[in-house]
Formats: structure tokens, sequence, C-alpha cells
């Protein structure tokens, strides 16, 4: 398989991390709306990019487009620059898997998985049978990638796809991505107006590029548009289904175990991960691969695969992750996160990650008692609180 859902760096919304929702439908679902949108996401004036657009869609027109696509899909769309303002501030960094995990299975999203797979069991065990992907893993990825569609996102893909391709940095990528959505429009699945996804235009509920979307997209329901953007889920999560069995998912087969536990020895693992020196090891197994597929990330892959352990029913990681380079534990770091707030220094959340909220609630109380200002935590900081 060549087409990568993830072949850019996107982040995940779902999980705090960054601006990577996406949203609209056509039937059941509301038109689409601007209403919260930030400024630098509506439409601005740019002669550069109005006329890359003219030549744009000469070369579209060779490629399949209709004029009336065209026009439709260009229609009340246009330059955004907070698009590539978040595309060119997109900072490259590593999360602990332990960080990682207390965002991704949190009890929050753990509940809401629970609920949402009970909700729609009949279509999940139906997406299960024919395509042999787990129920609890569809969820999963649903999960952490909008949390199970409540952040879907409202920026128009056409404009998100089209401000990339002309800004130039990665323009072909993108020129292709609006092609694709370009064809969604010809093809029908959606509407123009409800065409809308992240700022980066990964689309729906499991947040598909328009590239994979062309590859992979089912209509699941039989309504003849593969609608991924609709309240209802089943075309989304089949997709998501359809996408990992054509990624190699060993139907009956787990993604992996946390070594030590029973479900360790129920295959011959490809390898054994320990993410966080210090902290639990997990075996894993032909399935972790196929998740990969979907987003190459070891954190991600056994995010998708613990957090669907847990919606199955299963209980929390069972090795201790040991403390953190400040010689925190989580609970401590909850512990600080909690105190801070009391104090009025809200770290909005108190989940023990310590992201750009904790440190700038931290920077404020050591500022306000006279400390030197470095925004980090430590025992210290947690025992004068």
């Amino acid at each position: 398989m060549s087409i990568s859902r993830r072949s850019f760096t996107i982040g995940l919304a779902a999980l705090g991390l960054s601006a990577c929702d996406a949203g609209g439908s056509t039937g059941s679902f509301a038109p689409r709306s601007d209403e919260g949108l930030p400024p630098d996401l509506l439409p601005q004036a740019n002669s550069g990019y109005d006329a890359w657009v003219e030549g744009f869609k000469a070369r579209a027109g060779g490629q399949g487009i209709s004029p009336g696509t065209l026009r439709s899909g260009f229609a009340q769309t246009g330059y955004l620059p907070g698009v590539v303002k978040r595309d060119r501030n997109q900072t490259e960094f590593s999360r602990s898997l332990e960080d990682y995990l207390a965002i991704a299975a949190s009890d929050e999203r753990v509940t809401k998985g629970r609920a949402a797979f009970a909700k729609h069991n009949a279509s999940l065990r139906q997406i299960e049978a024919r395509y042999g992907v787990p129920a609890e893993v569809v969820t999963a990825v649903w999960g952490l990638e909008s949390f199970y569609g409540e952040r879907r996102g409202n920026v128009p893909v056409v404009s998100a796809t089209s401000t990339l391709a002309y800004d130039g940095r990665r323009g072909a990528f993108f020129e292709k991505q609006l092609i694709a959505a370009l064809k969604i429009l010809e093809n029908g699945d959606v509407s123009a107006s409800n065409l809308t996804g992240s700022w980066a235009g990964a689309m729906g509920h499991t947040q598909f590029i328009p590239t994979s979307y062309q590859a992979f997209a089912v209509d699941f329901n039989g309504d003849g548009r593969r609608d991924i953007w609709s309240e209802d889920p089943a075309d989304s999560l089949a997709s998501t289904a359809a996408y990992l069995a054509k990624s190699g998912w060993a139907s009956g087969e787990k993604w992996g175990a946390e070594m030590g536990t029973p479900a360790a020895n129920s295959g011959t693992p490809i390898s054994v991960l320990q993410p966080d020196a210090g902290g639990p090891r997990f075996a894993v197994f032909r399935n972790f691969r196929a998740i990969k597929r979907y987003n190459n990330s070891d954190n991600y892959a056994i995010g998708v695969g613990h957090l669907s352990d847990r919606i199955a029913g299963g209980g929390p990681i069972q090795a201790s992750f040991g403390p953190d380079k400040y010689g925190l534990t989580i609970e401590d770091r909850k512990a600080l996160q909690t105190k801070l707030t009391a104090r009025g220094f809200d770290t909005d959340g108190t989940d023990g990650v310590i992201g750009p909220n904790s440190r700038k609630a931290i920077s404020a109380y050591q500022a306000s008692v006279g400390l030197p200002v470095t925004g980090d935590p430590s025992r210290d900081l947690l025992g004068r609180l």
C-alpha cells in the first residue's frame, strides 16, 4: 500500500496535541457553519492565491474535474492564513508513553468509548464480521482521532488544501489532496458546503486525508455515498476497518499485550517494546504493524491497542512507569496540577501531563512567590505547594 493516511504531520486534536479536527456532512447533519473558527481560519484576500487558483483550475480540468465541480468547490472558499501558520509552526517533539496513555486512555476516554461501543454495537459487529477487524479496535481509533466524533472540526477542505498547495512548502502533496477532495465532490459523496475537515485537510470521524478517502472509504450503509461526515458514523467506522484490513490486519489475532499478562502469551510476538526506560514492556504481534500503517507511531499503536482493550473491559497498565526526569511520578504531577489550580494558577486539567498550560501555571506561580521562572515541575515546587 503506497498511500499513507498520515503521510504528513498533523497530530491528534482528540488527544489535545494539535488541531486535527474534521466535520460536516450531507443528509441528517446540519450544514457547515464558520461559527467558532478563529479569524485566521476565515478566508482573507490574497491576490497571489487567487492567481494560483486560476492556474490550478486549468490543471484540474485536465484531470477530469468538471467546471461545475470547480465552481461549487471554490465557492465561498479562499486563502486561510491560519492554515499556513499552523503548518509552519508544527513542533516535532516526543511525548513519553506514560503521558501519551494518560491522555489517549484517560478515564473519560475509556468511559465514552464504552458508551459509544454500546450505542453503535450493531453496526460495529457488522463491520467486524465484514472486515475482520475487532469492533473495539475500530472504536479506539475513533476515540483517538475525533473523541468519538465530538471533535471533527469545520474548516473547508478545499480552502485548506488549496492554501497549503499555493504556499508551496509541500505544494505537490497538497495539490494532490486538493484534486482528491474535488473528486469527492465530483462523485457526489458530500456537498461542497459540508466538505470540511482539519486545518490540514483530514476529514470525518476517523480523519482520512482526501487521497486515503479515495483509496479506502466505503459506503457501508448502502445509501450511495461514502459519507464519513455524517452524524451516523457507520461509513467512517467501516472505512477505518477497510483501511486496517487492507493494511494486513490478521483476523483473530491481538495487536499485542503488556508483558507479564496472560494475553502476552496468545501468539508469537514480532517484537517486544519498552518505549519508556524502566516502564512497562509490550509484546506486539502482526496487527501492531497494521495500526502503524494508520499512523506510523509506536505510541499511537500502543494507544489504540490499549484503549481497545479498556473499551472491551480490560484494566489499566499493570507495571509502573516510575518517576520522570524531574523525579515525579504521575500521581505527583497530578497533585502538583491540583494544588496549582487550587491556588488560582489553572493548569486546565489534572491528568498528570505537564504540557503548555501546566508550564504556564508553574511559571505564574514561580513569579508570584519570587522564584526563578523556569516553568519546570520539581519535588521542591510540589513541597512548597
